[in-house]
């Protein structure tokens, strides 16, 4: 995987860089993740904080409480919208970047899938990679 690797919103407006490795990629069907993709799931990249820097922009948050009870911000560019990463209160340390905010996504391999158990029946993948019902145990 290419590190340090870059992304930002569909304007332009937000850029992000990360250099540190990731600490997994997954499949997310949580029911959050579906209402902020607006389908099955999110692929997100799991980045150490320490390595995550915005370069420029501004972002928007909107923090629910997740269907694990922990709290959820999820960021998105104040003028398109795009959404473009996450922090999750049980996993402080970590940046959960979104997949599609990556200049280049395609050296990614998801590892696994998380909250089958919320995957919609048509999710053509959810059988593919192992999964389980719910979060990691951290």
């Amino acid at each position: 995987m290419p590190v340090p690797f870059s992304g930002g919103c569909r304007c332009g407006n937000v850029r992000y860089e990360c250099t540190a490795e990731p600490a997994m990629t997954v499949h997310c069907h949580c029911r959050d993740c579906q209402y902020a993709t607006g389908s099955a799931f999110a692929t997100v990249v799991a980045v150490p904080k320490e390595g995550f820097n915005m370069l420029k922009g501004e972002v928007k948050s909107f923090t629910v409480t997740a269907t694990s009870g922990s709290s959820v911000s999820r960021e998105f560019c104040t003028n398109c919208g795009s959404p473009l990463f996450s922090f999750v209160e049980i996993m402080p340390g970590m940046v959960f970047v979104k997949a599609g905010s990556l200049d280049d996504p395609n050296w990614l391999t998801p590892e696994m899938t998380l909250w089958t158990a919320s995957a919609p029946p048509w999710a053509a993948h959810k059988n593919e990679l192992p999964g389980i019902p719910g979060n990691p145990e951290m």
